[in-house]
Protein backbone atom coordinates (compact mmCIF):
# COMPACT_ATOMS: atom_id res chain seq x y z
CA UNK A 1 0.00 0.00 0.00
CA UNK A 2 2.85 2.44 0.24
CA UNK A 3 5.56 3.27 -1.82
CA UNK A 4 8.12 6.03 -2.71
CA UNK A 5 5.99 7.25 -5.55
CA UNK A 6 3.15 7.63 -2.84
CA UNK A 7 0.35 6.08 -1.79
CA UNK A 8 -1.22 3.13 -3.20
CA UNK A 9 -4.94 2.96 -2.41
CA UNK A 10 -6.30 0.62 -4.79
CA UNK A 11 -5.31 -1.29 -8.07
CA UNK A 12 -5.99 1.72 -9.92
CA UNK A 13 -5.49 4.68 -7.54
CA UNK A 14 -2.33 6.07 -6.55
CA UNK A 15 -1.87 9.56 -4.59
CA UNK A 16 1.76 10.45 -5.55
CA UNK A 17 3.86 12.15 -3.25
CA UNK A 18 3.34 15.69 -4.58
CA UNK A 19 0.02 15.90 -3.22
CA UNK A 20 0.91 14.89 0.32
CA UNK A 21 2.51 17.08 2.89
CA UNK A 22 4.00 16.45 6.01
CA UNK A 23 4.13 18.40 9.07
CA UNK A 24 6.14 17.49 12.73
CA UNK A 25 6.18 17.96 16.17
CA UNK A 26 6.96 16.56 19.18
CA UNK A 27 4.90 13.80 20.61
CA UNK A 28 3.57 13.53 23.83
CA UNK A 29 3.77 10.45 26.19
CA UNK A 30 6.93 8.70 27.20
CA UNK A 31 9.75 8.85 25.41
CA UNK A 32 13.43 9.16 27.37
CA UNK A 33 15.90 11.29 26.86
CA UNK A 34 14.70 12.48 23.29
CA UNK A 35 11.47 12.87 23.88
CA UNK A 36 12.12 16.92 23.67
CA UNK A 37 14.31 17.03 21.02
CA UNK A 38 12.81 14.72 18.12
CA UNK A 39 9.69 15.79 16.21
CA UNK A 40 8.27 12.32 16.11
CA UNK A 41 4.49 13.68 15.95
CA UNK A 42 3.73 13.34 12.04
CA UNK A 43 0.51 14.82 10.36
CA UNK A 44 0.00 13.81 7.11
CA UNK A 45 -2.61 16.35 4.64
CA UNK A 46 -3.85 16.03 1.39
CA UNK A 47 -6.28 18.08 -0.33
CA UNK A 48 -9.37 16.10 -1.61
CA UNK A 49 -10.61 18.98 -3.28
CA UNK A 50 -7.67 20.03 -5.55
CA UNK A 51 -6.16 16.51 -6.11
CA UNK A 52 -5.48 15.43 -9.86
CA UNK A 53 -5.78 11.77 -9.28
CA UNK A 54 -9.41 11.34 -8.47
CA UNK A 55 -12.39 11.38 -10.52
CA UNK A 56 -15.07 13.51 -9.86
CA UNK A 57 -17.33 10.31 -8.84
CA UNK A 58 -14.38 9.35 -6.31
CA UNK A 59 -13.71 13.20 -5.19
CA UNK A 60 -17.76 13.26 -4.08
CA UNK A 61 -17.81 9.96 -2.62
CA UNK A 62 -14.56 10.72 -0.10
CA UNK A 63 -15.78 14.13 0.58
CA UNK A 64 -19.71 13.23 1.19
CA UNK A 65 -18.10 9.86 3.52
CA UNK A 66 -15.31 11.72 4.81
CA UNK A 67 -17.22 14.58 5.84
CA UNK A 68 -16.58 14.97 9.58
CA UNK A 69 -13.04 14.42 8.79
CA UNK A 70 -12.30 16.81 6.25
CA UNK A 71 -11.68 20.60 6.93
CA UNK A 72 -11.64 22.93 3.84
CA UNK A 73 -11.31 20.19 1.69
CA UNK A 74 -8.16 18.70 3.13
CA UNK A 75 -8.21 15.84 4.74
CA UNK A 76 -5.60 15.46 7.51
CA UNK A 77 -4.20 12.58 9.78
CA UNK A 78 -1.85 12.27 12.60
CA UNK A 79 0.45 9.66 13.84
CA UNK A 80 2.59 9.39 17.20
CA UNK A 81 2.00 6.27 18.09
CA UNK A 82 5.96 5.15 17.36
CA UNK A 83 8.71 7.19 18.70
CA UNK A 84 10.79 7.20 15.58
CA UNK A 85 9.76 9.68 13.08
CA UNK A 86 9.72 7.02 10.41
CA UNK A 87 7.53 4.77 11.45
CA UNK A 88 5.44 7.24 12.08
CA UNK A 89 5.03 8.37 8.51
CA UNK A 90 4.41 4.86 6.96
CA UNK A 91 1.52 4.29 10.11
CA UNK A 92 -0.08 7.49 8.87
CA UNK A 93 0.37 6.59 4.88
CA UNK A 94 -1.19 3.16 5.95
CA UNK A 95 -3.67 5.00 7.78
CA UNK A 96 -4.62 7.44 4.84
CA UNK A 97 -4.99 4.61 2.42
CA UNK A 98 -7.26 2.46 4.68
CA UNK A 99 -9.45 5.17 5.50
CA UNK A 100 -9.89 5.82 1.69
CA UNK A 101 -10.28 2.14 0.91
CA UNK A 102 -13.22 2.18 3.09
CA UNK A 103 -14.52 5.53 1.50
CA UNK A 104 -14.65 4.73 -2.16
CA UNK A 105 -15.93 0.87 -1.67
CA UNK A 106 -19.09 0.80 -3.21
CA UNK A 107 -22.45 0.85 -0.46
CA UNK A 108 -23.92 -2.77 0.18
CA UNK A 109 -26.47 -3.85 -1.77
CA UNK A 110 -30.14 -2.72 -0.21
CA UNK A 111 -31.90 -5.51 1.83
CA UNK A 112 -34.83 -6.92 -0.20
CA UNK A 113 -37.65 -7.34 2.07
CA UNK A 114 -39.33 -11.20 2.68
CA UNK A 115 -42.43 -12.20 4.12
CA UNK A 116 -42.12 -14.84 7.09
CA UNK A 117 -42.67 -18.43 5.79
CA UNK A 118 -46.14 -19.78 7.03
CA UNK A 119 -43.73 -22.44 9.17
CA UNK A 120 -42.04 -19.63 11.15
CA UNK A 121 -45.27 -18.40 11.86
CA UNK A 122 -46.70 -21.57 13.29
CA UNK A 123 -43.29 -22.08 15.67
CA UNK A 124 -43.56 -18.42 16.94
CA UNK A 125 -47.20 -18.95 17.73
CA UNK A 126 -46.34 -22.39 18.97
CA UNK A 127 -43.87 -21.02 21.34
CA UNK A 128 -45.96 -17.87 22.38
CA UNK A 129 -48.04 -20.45 23.43
CA UNK A 130 -46.09 -23.07 25.22
CA UNK A 131 -44.20 -19.66 26.96
CA UNK A 132 -48.16 -18.97 28.43
CA UNK A 133 -48.74 -22.27 29.61
CA UNK A 134 -45.02 -21.93 31.31
CA UNK A 135 -45.83 -18.70 33.04
CA UNK A 136 -49.94 -19.55 33.73
CA UNK A 137 -48.27 -23.14 35.71
CA UNK A 138 -46.78 -20.23 37.93
CA UNK A 139 -49.39 -18.84 38.74
CA UNK A 140 -51.57 -18.84 42.09
CA UNK A 141 -54.11 -21.88 41.30
CA UNK A 142 -57.85 -20.00 41.70
CA UNK A 143 -59.68 -19.94 45.38
CA UNK A 144 -62.66 -22.45 45.55
CA UNK A 145 -62.02 -23.65 42.33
Amino acid sequence: MVSAAGVRVGPTLTIPETELSWRFSRSSGPGGQGVNTADSRVELSWDVGASAVLTGHQRDRILTRLAPRISDGVLTIAASEYRAQLRNRDAARTRLAALLMDALAPPPRARRATKPTRGSKERRLTAKKQQGRTKALRRRPPEGG
